[in-house]
C-alpha cells in the first residue's frame, strides 16, 4: 500500500473486527467482517447481487429514500441544509456545475475563511456530472443527474489558534464517520458483513486524502472522503496524481451517498433506471413501441447484471465488453445489442430529460459557451436519441414529465426554452450538413477514417452528431472512428472554467506592510470631500500612486469606472486620474508627489460621480425590470457603467424583442418614479443566501463572512459599488439599443439622468434630420422611407433586368466579340467594360448557348470571367489563372465558371488575343 497505509487503519475496523484484504482480481485493498471474502465486491470483480433480490427491509422511492437519510442523521445531530442550484458558477467563479455536495461549501469554507452554514450538516444536494454521459443508459448504474446525499463536518487542527479560521477544533473525524456510515446500513436492515470498505486515496483541486468506497452486494452505495492534505512540492505524500501533499490546518468529512443507488438497492430492479424513472421509462418505451416476450425480459434482467462490465472507464471498448457479456450468458452479440442498445437509449432519454430540468429549471440558458453549452449538448443529444429510438413525443413534453417531478415553479419557461433550441437545432442540421459532405468526400479520397478531432469540430461549431456523421460519411465511401466516450471528450472542452489568479503586487516591498484603507464610500455614498494622510507614494512610469488611510475615491471594480478628482495640501494640488484597489490598499493614481505623510483633502468629481452613481443604480433596475418582462431565468452575463450610458449583458435564450424593450424601459421607469429608498446592509453570507437565494451574486461572488446587499425596491444584489440614495435621483432610464453579443446572450445598452436626455434628444435630432431630407413631417417618416425603400429595390430589379437583357442581346451575336472553334466547342473572346455584374450575367448567358464565354473588362482593373458548358474539357479555373497572370494579378475558380484579374490594364487587349492559344493548350493538356 502507499503511505497513506495507516491512515486506514481505524480503531473501529478493530473494535468491530474487521480484516485488511487485497482483491486478487483488482489488486484492491479493503476492509470486512467476512473473513472469509476473497473480492472488494465491485464490478467487474464481482456481479450486480442485489438484482431480483432487494437489499434492505423495504423498498423506497427517491423521496422516501432521501427523507429517510436525512432523519437519519438529523437525529445523529446534523442539521439539515437545502439543497444549492446545480449551476455551481452562481456562488463561485472556478466550476460550472455542482458535481459533489462539497462543491457548496468550496472554496470559503474548505479554506476556513468563512463559516459553515451548520456544523456538522447534512444535505441532498442533485447534482449534474457531464463526464459519465457515455455511460449513461450502459452499465445500469450510472445517472448523468443525480442527488448526493451527504454529511458533512468542518474541522481545524488542534494547534491552530482559536480565532485564525472561521471555525475552530474538531467534531468528528474518520472513525465515527465510518460508524454513522455503518449505522445508516444498519437502520436499513443490512447484515453488515455485507459490507465493504475499499481504500482509495482522493485528490482534486489541489487537495487530497484518505477515502473510502463503501460496496454492498457489487455496487457503489458511498463514498467517505477525509480531505486533510493541500498540495506542496515538498509534501510528506505523494499521492496517485505523482504530486507531494502535505497535512493542512483544516480538515474535512466529505461524505457522498447516491441517491438513485441506494432506491435502487430498495427495489432491486434491473437497473437504477426502473427504480428512478418508472412513469418515464414505461411511458418512453410504449411511445416507441418497445415491447418484449418473456424471454427476451429474461435476457434483459440477465444482462442487467452483468452491465457493470459497461463502463466505459475501465472496458477495453464498448464493442468488446458486450461480446463478453454475450459469451458469458451464451447469446449472438450482435442479437445481444439489438435487444439492449434501444433500452439503453430509453434509458439516457429518461435522465437527460433529468438533467435539462435540473439545468434549466435552475435558470441555465442554452448557448455557445459554459453551462448554456453544456446544457445545449445535452439537449441535442437527447433529440437525436429519441429520434434513434423512434419517440415521437415533442422533447419539451418529455423534459416537462421530469420538471414536474422536480416541482419546479418555471415550467413554461422551461419548454419555451426547449422548443426554441429544437428549432435552432434544425437550422444548424441543414446549414451543418454540406460541411459533412465534403469533409467525407477528402477523408474518402486519402483513404482515411475522419479523426476524432474532426468529429469534435463538427459537434462543436454544427452540432452534428457522431453517427450522423457516420450516415454521410459511408455514402461518400468514407470511415468514421467514433470513440465511446465521445461526449465526454467534448464536454471536457467546455466543463471547467480559468481559476481566477490572485495578482501578486510588483510595486515596493513597502507596500505588504500597509493597513487596507478605509473605505469612506460605503459610510455616506453622497459625500464628495474628505481629509487624510499620505501613508506612502510610488512612483510609475506616468505620474504615482498614492495611498491614503481613508479615501472617499470609488477604486473600478465591478463594471463601475474609477472616481476622479483632486488631493489639495496646503502647498499643493494633485490630479487624481484614476483609482485602483489591490489586497484593500486603494491607490490613487495621480499626476504629482503630493508628500509622504501630508495632511490632504480630496475632492471628487461631483457630476462624474453623480452620474456614475445614477447609472449603477440604474443598471440593478434595468435587470429587474427584464426579469419582470422575460422571465426569473434572465441573468446578468456581465455588465460595464459608463457617464454617458452603460450596458447589462443578459443570459435569454432568444432575441429581445422591441415590444420587449419597451415593456423593459416601462417597468424601469415605473421603479424611478415611485422613488424608492436605495438601501445597503451588511448581513452574515449564509443568512443572505437563505433568505435571498444565489441570484444575489449577479454581478459577480464577493469574499467575506459579511456581504453587502444594496436593495433597490424589491431587488436584491450582493453589489460594492455606489448608489444614489433615492430611484427618484436616476431622473430618467432610456434603453438605447438591444443586440445579440453571442447565441444565449444579449446586451441592453441604456442612458440613466442627464445622459438618458441626450440620448433621447440624439434620436429625434436624427429623426427631424430625416424628416427635413424627404420633406415630410417626423411622424410621416417611416411611412415614408419604406415608400422610397420599395422604388429603389423595384428600380434595382429593373436595372438587374436590363442587365440581363443586354447580357442575352450581346451573348445572341453582334458587336466586336470574337468567335473560335475549340474542338467540337465555339468559344466567345470579347471585351466587354461593364461591371463585374454584368460581366457574369453575360457570360452566364454565352455559357447557356452551348459556348465557352472569355470576357474581359477593363472598368476596375483588368478583369476576366470565363464560362464553360457541362461536358467541354476545358477547366474554366485554369484559363482564368493563365489569363490573370498576363495582367499581373491572379484568379481562379471551378471548372465551369472562374473569374480574376489584375491591375495591368495596358495588358488587357494582348492577353484577349492570346486566349484561343491558352484555351487549346488547355485542352489539349
Amino acid at each position: 500500500m502507499s503511505e497513506l497505509e495507516e491512515e486506514y487503519r481505524l480503531e473501529y475496523f478493530e473494535e468491530e473486527g474487521f480484516e485488511r484484504k487485497e482483491c486478487p482480481s483488482c489488486g484492491a485493498q479493503f476492509w470486512t467482517r467476512d473473513h472469509e471474502r476473497e473480492t472488494c465486491g465491485e464490478p467487474p470483480c464481482e456481479e450486480y447481487d442485489f438484482i431480483g433480490n432487494p437489499g434492505f427491509d423495504e423498498e423506497y422511492s427517491l423521496e422516501e429514500m432521501r427523507e429517510t437519510f436525512l432523519s437519519f442523521f438529523e437525529g445523529h445531530d446534523h442539521e439539515r441544509i437545502e439543497p444549492y442550484p446545480v449551476a455551481a458558477n452562481r456562488w463561485r467563479d472556478d466550476v460550472l456545475l455542482t458535481q459533489a455536495s462539497i462543491y457548496d461549501f468550496q472554496p470559503l469554507v474548505t479554506s476556513g475563511e468563512t463559516p459553515p452554514p451548520a456544523n456538522p450538516l447534512t444535505i441532498s444536494q442533485p447534482c449534474i456530472r457531464m463526464q459519465d454521459i457515455d455511460n449513461v443508459g450502459k452499465t445500469g448504474r450510472h445517472t448523468m443527474a443525480f442527488e448526493m446525499m451527504a454529511h458533512h463536518a468542518f474541522n481545524t487542527r488542534e494547534d491552530v489558534e482559536e480565532d485564525e479560521y472561521a471555525y475552530h477544533g474538531e467534531v468528528y473525524w474518520k472513525d465515527r464517520t465510518v460508524e454513522l456510515c455503518d449505522g445508516f446500513f444498519d437502520s436499513m436492515g443490512v447484515d453488515l458483513e455485507e459490507v465493504i470498505y475499499i481504500e482509495d486515496p482522493w485528490v482534486g483541486g489541489g487537495n487530497a486524502g484518505p477515502a473510502i468506497e463503501v460496496i454492498y452486494r457489487g455496487v457503489e452505495l458511498a463514498t467517505l472522503v477525509f480531505m486533510s492534505m493541500e498540495q506542496d512540492p515538498e509534501g510528506e505524500y505523494e499521492m496517485k496524481d505523482g504530486n507531494r501533499y502535505s497535512p493542512m490546518d483544516t480538515y474535512i468529512v466529505d461524505t457522498g451517498y447516491g441517491l438513485e443507488r441506494w432506491t435502487w438497492v430498495s427495489q432491486g430492479t434491473p437497473t437504477v433506471y426502473e427504480a428512478i424513472y418508472p412513469d418515464m421509462i414505461e411511458f418512453l418505451k410504449e411511445n416507441a413501441d418497445l415491447d418484449h416476450t418473456d424471454d427476451e425480459s429474461e435476457l434483459v434482467h440477465r444482462a442487467a447484471k452483468l452491465a457493470g462490465h459497461m463502463d466505459i472507464d475501465e472496458a477495453e471498448d464498448m464493442e468488446t465488453a458486450r461480446g463478453e457479456i454475450a459469451d458469458e450468458l451464451g447469446v449472438d452479440a450482435d442479437e445481444l445489442a439489438e435487444l439492449m442498445e434501444p433500452l439503453e437509449d430509453i434509458y439516457a432519454i429518461a435522465d437527460h430529460c433529468r438533467t435539462l430540468a435540473y439545468m434549466l429549471g435552475d435558470g441555465i440558458v442554452p448557448s455557445n459557451v459554459g453551462t448554456g453549452y453544456l446544457a445545449r449538448m445535452v439537449l441535442r443529444r437527447t433529440k437525436r436519441l429519441c429520434d434513434n429510438v423512434g419517440v415521437d413525443a415533442p422533447l419539451d413534453e418529455l423534459v416537462d414529465m421530469q420538471a414536474e417531478r422536480l416541482a419546479y415553479e418555471n415550467r413554461d419557461t422551461i419548454r419555451d426554452i426547449v422548443r426554441t433550441e429544437v428549432e435552432k437545432y434544425r437550422e444548424t442540421l441543414e446549414r451543418g450538413g454540406r460541411r459533412v459532405e465534403s469533409l467525407a468526400a477528402e477523408y474518402a479520397k486519402k483513404d482515411a477514417p475522419i479523426p476524432t478531432e474532426e468529429l469534435i469540430e463538427l459537434y462543436d461549431s454544427h452540432g452534428i452528431q457522431p453517427d450522423m456523421v457516420e450516415e454521410i460519411a459511408a455514402e461518400a465511401g468514407a470511415e468514421v472512428d467514433v470513440p465511446d466516450d465521445f461526449y465526454s471528450l467534448v464536454a471536457q472542452r467546455h466543463d471547467t472554467v480559468e481559476a481566477l489568479e490572485e495578482a501578486e503586487s510588483d510595486t515596493d516591498a513597502r507596500f505588504e506592510d500597509l493597513p487596507e484603507t478605509e473605505k469612506l464610500y460605503y459610510d455616506d455614498q453622497q459625500r464628495t470631500e474628505f481629509e487624510a494622510v499620505v501613508l506612502d507614494v510610488f512612483e510609475r512610469e506616468d505620474g504615482y500612486d498614492v495611498v491614503l488611510d481613508q479615501t472617499m475615491f470609488y477604486p473600478e471594480g465591478g463594471g463601475q469606472p474609477a472616481d476622479t478628482g483632486t488631493l489639495s495640501t496646503d502647498d499643493a494640488t494633485v490630479e487624481v486620474e484614476d483609482v485602483q484597489i489591490e489586497d484593500g490598499v486603494v491607490l490613487h493614481r495621480t499626476d504629482a508627489h503630493p508628500g509622504k505623510g501630508e495632511f490632504v483633502k480630496g475632492y471628487l468629481d461631483v457630476d462624474r460621480r453623480q452620474q456614475l452613481m445614477r447609472h449603477h443604480t440604474a443598471t440593478h433596475i434595468v435587470i429587474h425590470a427584464a426579469r419582470q418582462v422575460l422571465g426569473d431565468h434572465v441573468r446578468q452575463a456581465g455588465a460595464q457603467k459608463g457617464v454617458d450610458s452603460s450596458r447589462i449583458d443578459l443570459r435569454h435564450y432568444d432575441r429581445i424583442s422591441r415590444e420587449d424593450v419597451k415593456a423593459i424601459e416601462r417597468e424601469a421607469n415605473e421603479i424611478v418614479m415611485d422613488n424608492a429608498p436605495v438601501t445597503q446592509e451588511w448581513p452574515d453570507r449564509h443568512d443572505a443566501e437563505a433568505e435571498h437565494g444565489f441570484d444575489l451574486y449577479q454581478g459577480g461572488i464577493p469574499p467575506g463572512e459579511q456581504i453587502r446587499l444594496i436593495h433597490v425596491d424589491e431587488d436584491v444584489q450582493a453589489c460594492g459599488g455606489t448608489h444614489v440614495a433615492r430611484t427618484g435621483e436616476i431622473g430618467t432610464i432610456k434603453i438605447r439599443s438591444s443586440e445579440r453579443v453571442q447565441d444565449g446572450v444579449e446586451r441592453l445598452t441604456f442612458a440613466a439622468g442627464e445622459a438618458a436626455i441626450e440620448a433621447t434628444q440624439e434620436t429625434e435630432d436624427a429623426l427631424y434630420g430625416a424628416a427635413d431630407v424627404l420633406d415630410v413631417s417626423p411622424e410621416e417618416v417611416p411611412d415614408t422611407a419604406e415608400r422610397f425603400f420599395e422604388e429603389w429595390k423595384a428600380r434595382g430589379k429593373e436595372i438587374e433586368d436590363l442587365k440581363e437583357q443586354l447580357a442575352a442581346a450581346r451573348a445572341g451575336g453582334g458587336g466586336d466579340s470574337e468567335e473560335i472553334e475549340v474542338g467540337e466547342t465555339t468559344a466567345v473572346i470579347d471585351r466587354i467594360d461593364a461591371d463585374m455584374d454584368e460581366l457574369r450575367a453575360t457570360a452566364t448567358a454565352i455559357s447557356d448557348e452551348g459556348k465557352i464565354a472569355i470576357l474581359g473588362s477593363g472598368e476596375s482593373g483588368a478583369q476576366f470571367v470565363v464560362a464553360v458548358p457541362d461536358d467541354v474539357g476545358v477547366n474554366a479555373g485554369e484559363v482564368v489563372g493563365e489569363l490573370a497572370a498576363k495582367v499581373g494579378g491572379g484568379g481562379g475558380g471551378p471548372p465551369d465558371f472562374a473569374q480574376g484579374g489584375g491591375p495591368n490594364v495596358d495588358e488587357l487587349e494582348d492577353a484577349l488575343e492570346d486566349a484561343p492559344d491558352v484555351v487549346r493548350q488547355i485542352l489539349d493538356a
